[in-house]
This record gives structure tokens, sequence and C-alpha cells, in this order.
């Protein structure tokens, strides 16, 4: 059952960029690897940049089809998920990149796809 809408997904951007750039600092990640809290942070102000460009209802100047930010999620996702394994980050930090990985992963495979009228 798909229920996550354009509508929904744009209302979860803002938050979870801004999560992205304070969380890696209130969980002190980086112990195992100074790039854990690099990584998130970047990603953080990446995401802030991609959804203010995306063509949603809260997007500001909507260049970046919303198609285009689903794909750019999901390799998010991806990288966020083997981050761990390619970086050896362990513990806290591993644990952060895993749950924020499959966390997205979820969101967009519970996409509902756009009714295009014609």
């Amino acid at each position: 059952m798909k229920f996550i809408t354009k509508r929904i997904h744009a209302l979860l951007d803002y938050p979870v960029a801004l999560a992205l750039i304070v969380l890696p600092f209130l969980l002190g990640l980086g112990e195992s690897n100074p790039l854990a809290l690099q990584l998130s942070m970047a990603t953080g102000i990446a995401a802030l940049v991609l959804t203010i460009l995306t063509d949603h209802h809260l997007g500001m100047l909507k260049v970046v089809p919303y198609r285009v930010h689903l794909m750019v999620d999901f390799l998010v996702a991806v990288v966020f998920i083997l981050a761990p394994f390619i970086f050896s980050f362990e513990g806290m930090d591993a644990y952060y990149y895993w749950s924020n990985g499959i966390a997205v992963l979820i969101v967009v495979s519970l996409h509902k796809p756009e009714v295009v009228s014609v």
C-alpha cells in the first residue's frame, strides 16, 4: 500500500534535512571516523538545497523535477546503508547511517505515484 504523496514527502524534506545537520552533534557522531559527522552534515545541506529547488508545493525555485528528487533520495539511502562498510563506521556511527538509509528507502518505496491528467 503506497501512501506517501508528493505533498507528504515535501512536508518531511525540511525537517529531515535539518535533522541531518543537527543530529550528528547531538548524538556525538564521529567516534569511529570523523567522516560520520561530516557526511551527515554535507548530506543535510545538500538535501536542504535540493528541497528548495524541487518542484513540489514547498519548493521555492521549482527547477528540479520531483522524480529526480526521488532518485536522489534513493541514491542517498543506498550510500547511507553502504557508508558504514566503506568507511569503517562502528557503533552509533554505523547505526545512525543504517537507520537513516533504511528509513529513506521505506519512504521512497511507499511513494504513491502521481496521477497525471491528460
